[in-house]
């Protein structure tokens, strides 16, 4: 299953979330380092639930910037 992720800039660095799993976001001081956090998160995630949510639609408009797969 591969997880779409939105990746937003901030004064920090980058915030991402994965809108498919519900509270699952993450963040680091590079967008290469936050998309590295998110698929840890993502795994965590998914570990940590008996079944996988649905894939969620939504509007976001900083749009998708990757995908992992799990």
């Amino acid at each position: 299953v591969k997880y779409p992720v939105a990746v937003v800039p901030t004064e920090e660095g980058f915030r991402v979330s994965c809108p498919g799993l519900p509270g699952c976001w993450s963040q680091g001081a590079t967008e290469a380092e936050a998309l590295a956090n998110i698929q840890d998160a993502i795994l965590e995630y998914c570990n940590g639930s008996r079944s996988f949510p649905p894939m969620v639609s939504a509007y976001f408009p900083f749009g998708f910037s990757d995908s992992f797969p799990v």
